[in-house]
């Protein structure tokens, strides 16, 4: 199929997630809806230098509601050109995308019941799959479990507290592989977690249960074997998206 065509979409705000993360919130300037799935990406054209503009892929944080607007958050990597430019990008710039792209995705309305693991900005995808879901009203159980080195990289961390207690649906389950001595929760790899919470998503009862798996190539590919040679899941209920 053709790739869809560009667009441009303005800067409208900016926020801090994380000690090296930062959301982005666009708005195409041609006012027309973001039009993306949960989980897709878009592919951002960055004037970088003087050479050639550079392509990045950042997967969608936001949900689609049918605005101009959509979330992306961009870590910051050391010497990365791509990831500084956008890190020093101020509010009313306007960027060329191209997208939406990707088959990671969740149908808002009639998901399965769903353990998303994630580490890092892994979890972006998910937010988008969980804040559609919520926003469609589902009531499939969705359990988010999020991989992080120290409590501060613990993205939207207070969003998903504040959706798991408003929502019997949602349940929030970080875990951190250098946690402090005041940290109470759960601790290592979340490969040490995936066991536990997908054998009690199924005794929910709510129905088999699908996993969407997020994060480094290395995370993603040990959650899978996991799941198929240690938890038996069918490889159709077993979605995976990596950034390296």
């Amino acid at each position: 199929m053709p790739a869809p065509p560009p667009f441009e979409a303005r800067l409208v705000s900016a926020r801090t997630l994380g000690p090296s993360v930062r959301e982005l919130t666009f708005e195409r300037v041609d006012g027309q809806p973001a039009g993306f799935q949960p989980g897709q990406w878009f592919n951002a054209i960055l004037p970088v230098g003087p050479g050639e503009p550079i392509s990045r892929s950042y997967s969608i944080a936001s949900e689609p509601d049918g605005s101009p607007r959509f979330a992306l958050a961009v870590t910051h990597v050391r010497g990365g050109p791509a990831s500084t430019w956008l890190h020093e990008l101020t509010v009313g710039a306007a960027l060329r995308f191209v997208g939406p792209f990707g088959f990671f995705t969740r149908p808002a309305v009639g998901g399965p019941p769903s353990l998303m693991i994630a580490t890092g900005t892994g979890v972006t995808p998910l937010r988008s799959m969980v804040r559609a879901a919520v926003l469609a009203g589902s009531q499939a159980p969705m359990w988010i479990l999020l991989g992080v080195r120290h409590e501060e990289d613990l993205l939207y961390r207070d969003e998903f507290d504040a959706l798991a207690r408003e929502h019997a649906c949602v349940r929030f389950e970080p875990t951190l592989s250098q946690g402090s001595a005041a940290w109470t929760g759960r601790r290592g790899y979340v490969q040490t977690h995936v066991r536990e919470l997908w054998e009690a998503l199924r005794a929910t009862g709510a129905g088999e249960p699908h996993a969407y798996v997020c994060g480094l190539e290395r995370m993603v590919g040990s959650v899978r074997a996991m799941m198929k040679t240690e938890l038996g899941a069918p490889r159709q209920q077993v979605h995976g998206e990596r950034y390296d």
